[in-house]
């Protein structure tokens, strides 16, 4: 690739179509629903989602902005798992999407514009979205009976299916119980779909006829013991734009946080917090690789620099690339190391790199 973005994020395809291909080992006969939000986890929505246009048979989005966008280039079923604005709804119906209802009130507001689709989900422990499941039954049977709707699908959300495998069972059965006395009471060529990533390595058993495959289609596990199956899908980089000695007692970035204990050569990146590097990973030991090797941040992390240590480098020279996640030769810097050293999860890490990083798909 000819160098010229300062800050970049490369997106290799074939590692994300060997993820769709284990998720497809995994789910067998089941619908593949890929979860492109947030940008495709900030791996660039259209991209990843052309990619995957002969894996998934339908998509999810967050919002009718990103099913707008979506649909531009896909003709795939779409998803809005998030909940619509009253505003939002008018443009969901035209448009054909297939929005999530948490309420006999949203299917009454859908209903009173033209025939839609709907994902009808039920809280079973997520507490964020649903129809509480001591209710299900009876909204449901209210909803599949006004005229301008039709159920698509029935789900719900596990929250700790990768913290808490005995509620995470639990939850299971409780929603099989209520999909399968919902048939009997509504018969319907409906579907139902629980889990995500987590779930499908952990718990799949059963299926349903939809899985929404997510942070594991980026090669990203949210369980530890299920990394190895996955293939990292972007190598994030930036370049070394200075390269300066500096001598002993020279302090670096702001708040003077760190100070030289002996003479250095420093390099600084062009990359910052706004391209979405944390600005928590400044003094945690968090390291660039540079010629395979690994240089260690010096100092905070600032907006759109950041400066590391590159003495025990035997060459370095500005335009050299700088790995923030990902491979270089023997070394690898994981989107897991980067959430631990920053306090946070792998999700966050890759969803708030920012828009000025260029995504390459190699």
């Amino acid at each position: 690739m000819k160098q010229t973005y300062r800050c970049w994020a490369e997106i290799d395809r074939a590692a994300l179509r060997h993820n769709a291909i284990v998720v497809r080992n995994r789910i067998r006969s089941a619908e593949m629903l890929a979860v492109v939000k947030a940008n495709a986890y900030g791996h660039g929505l259209l991209g990843v989602a052309k990619a995957l246009a002969d894996d998934a048979q339908l998509f999810g989005v967050a919002n009718v902005e990103e099913a707008l966008i979506l649909r531009e280039s896909l003709p795939h079923p779409i998803v809005i798992l998030g909940p619509a604005t009253p505003e939002e709804r008018p443009i969901i119906a035209e448009r054909g999407f297939i929005p999530t209802i948490s309420s006999l009130e949203e299917a009454q507001a859908f209903d009173r514009l033209q025939p839609v689709s709907v994902n009808f989900k039920i809280d079973t422990g997520m507490g964020r979205m649903g129809v509480v499941q001591n209710e299900a039954r009876e909204v449901f049977q209210r909803v599949a009976g006004m005229a301008n709707i039709e159920i698509h699908s029935i789900s719900t959300h596990m929250p700790v299916s990768n913290e808490d495998a005995e509620y995470t069972r639990d939850q299971l059965v409780r929603f099989q119980k209520i999909v399968d006395q919902i048939r009997a009471e509504v018969p319907g060529r409906y579907k139902a779909h629980v889990l995500q990533s987590a779930g499908t390595l952990a718990f799949n058993e059963p299926t349903f006829e939809i899985v929404r495959a997510g942070i594991m289609l980026y090669g990203i596990s949210p369980l530890p013991e299920f990394r190895e199956l996955l293939k990292p899908v972007m190598t994030w980089k930036t370049r070394i734009c200075l390269v300066r000695d500096l001598p002993r007692g020279s302090s670096i970035s702001y708040g003077r946080t760190f100070i030289a204990p002996q003479n250095m050569r420093v390099a600084t990146l062009s990359a910052g917090y706004a391209d979405g590097y944390p600005w928590h990973l400044s003094n945690r030991g968090a390291a660039v690789l540079v010629r395979g090797k690994r240089c260690y941040l010096l100092g905070r992390v600032t907006m759109d620099l950041m400066v590391i240590d590159v003495s025990e480098l035997d060459e370095v020279q500005v335009g050299d690339n700088g790995v923030l996640m990902g491979r270089d030769g023997s070394e690898e810097i994981s989107c897991s190391e980067l959430g631990e050293k920053a306090g946070t999860i792998t999700w966050e890490i890759v969803t708030r790199i920012g828009a000025r990083v260029r995504r390459v798909y190699v």
